[in-house]
């Protein structure tokens, strides 16, 4: 089950999940809860709230690229450590990163159910912090 966790969790940031709503029902849960510990403050999603998120995504950013760095999966939980890259729909050309994230998640039927993500805007990152 680990494998499936490990699959599962990097296909949900790297797809385009923000563009469709069909994409995000895929991966996630129907009953799923997502806490988020941003530089806005604390929010506690649901799929409604996530989908909400994701239009607002799709309205401001011409595209969004997950980099990931990290993941670790045990059972039915996987971290994950990962940079946003976006390219606004003002400036296509140029990508540069939007924010850092850690995100811990248990899946249910093979889906996101229960997720923890921690964020910070983005900037210049290390290019190898695992080494």
């Amino acid at each position: 089950m680990s494998s499936k966790a490990k699959e599962v969790v990097p296909k949900f940031y790297q797809s385009d999940f923000y563009k469709d709503e069909e994409v995000l029902r895929t991966y996630l849960h129907p009953e799923v809860e997502l806490s988020w510990y941003g530089t806005t403050g604390f929010r506690k999603l649901d799929i409604q709230g996530i989908a909400d998120i994701s239009k607002e995504l799709a309205s401001s950013y011409d595209s969004l690229r997950a980099e990931i760095e990290k993941i670790v999966a045990r059972k039915v939980d996987a971290a994950i450590h990962f940079t946003y890259h976006v390219r606004t729909i003002e400036n296509p050309d140029e990508e540069m990163p939007l924010a850092h994230f850690i995100a811990i998640w248990e899946l249910k039927d093979g889906k996101l159910f229960k997720g923890v993500q921690i964020s910070q805007l983005g900037e210049e990152i290390d290019e190898n912090p695992w080494s």
